[in-house]
C-alpha cells in the first residue's frame, strides 16, 4: 500500500516521514496540495493519502473534492491532518470527501491504528471491484448467447465469429458456465436399433 504524505510544515513532514517509515510503509512526500494531487492522480494501486488542511497552492479540502469529482478506479483512502479541532470543522473535511480526521499534534500509534482502517477498507473496495469485474465478465458470456447463430443445417455445428464451425456443446461451454453429458434420446435410440436390427438381418442372409 502506497502512502501519499502531502504536509508543507517541514516538522510535521518528518515526523509523518518517520512514523511510517520506521512501520514500513512505502511513501511519497509532497510540499504542496498541487503536486499531491498530481501524485495522487498517477497512482494505480491502492493509496492512502494524508492530507494537511492548510497547504500552497492547493489545500487539502479542494485535494479531497477533486478526488471525489474524478474517475478513479480506487480512489484514495484521505485522512485529513490539520491543528483545527472543532466539531464543525470536522464536519467540513469530511463533507469535503475525507475519509478520517487527524488533529494535530498526532500520536503515531493513533496514525497507525488509522492506517490499518484505511487498508482494510482499500481491501474491500478493491475486492468489489474485481468481484464486479467477475460478473460483467459473465454477463457478456451469456449476452454471446443471444441472438442468431449460424448452425449447419445437416451436422448441427455453429459458425463463430471468427468463421470457424465447431460443436454445439464446444461452443456454448466456452461463453457460458454450462457443461454437458452426453446420452441417447428415445427417437434416436429407437434408429439406431433399427438401423443396427437392420444391419444384423442383412448380413445373416
Amino acid at each position: 500500500m502506497q502512502i501519499v504524505i502531502a504536509e508543507d510544515d517541514r516538522l510535521y513532514r518528518r515526523l509523518l516521514e518517520a512514523a511510517l517509515t520506521t512501520r514500513g510503509y512505502a511513501i511519497t512526500t509532497c510540499v504542496d496540495g498541487f503536486e499531491a494531487w498530481r501524485r495522487l492522480a498517477e497512482q494505480t494501486g491502492p493509496t492512502v493519502a494524508i492530507l494537511d488542511w492548510m497547504m500552497p497552492s492547493m489545500d487539502g479540502l479542494e485535494i479531497c473534492r477533486r478526488v471525489r469529482q474524478s474517475r478513479m478506479a480506487l480512489p484514495p483512502y484521505i485522512i485529513l491532518l490539520t491543528s483545527r479541532s472543532r466539531t464543525e470543522d470536522i464536519v467540513t473535511g469530511l463533507q469535503a470527501g475525507a475519509d478520517d480526521y487527524l488533529c494535530k499534534p498526532f500520536d503515531p500509534e493513533e496514525l497507525a491504528a488509522r492506517l490499518v482502517v484505511g487498508h482494510r477498507v482499500l481491501k474491500l473496495q478493491q475486492d468489489l471491484i474485481e468481484r464486479v469485474a467477475e460478473l460483467e465478465d459473465a454477463l457478456a458470456r451469456v449476452k454471446q448467447l443471444q441472438g442468431l447463430l449460424p448452425i449447419c443445417s445437416y451436422c448441427k455445428k455453429i459458425r463463430d465469429d471468427q468463421n470457424y464451425w465447431s460443436q454445439v456443446e464446444s461452443y456454448i461451454s466456452e461463453r457460458s458456465e454450462a457443461r454437458f453429458t452426453h446420452g441417447i434420446c428415445p427417437e434416436c435410440r429407437e434408429k439406431l436399433l433399427a438401423e443396427s436390427t437392420a444391419i444384423t438381418t442383412t448380413t445373416s442372409k
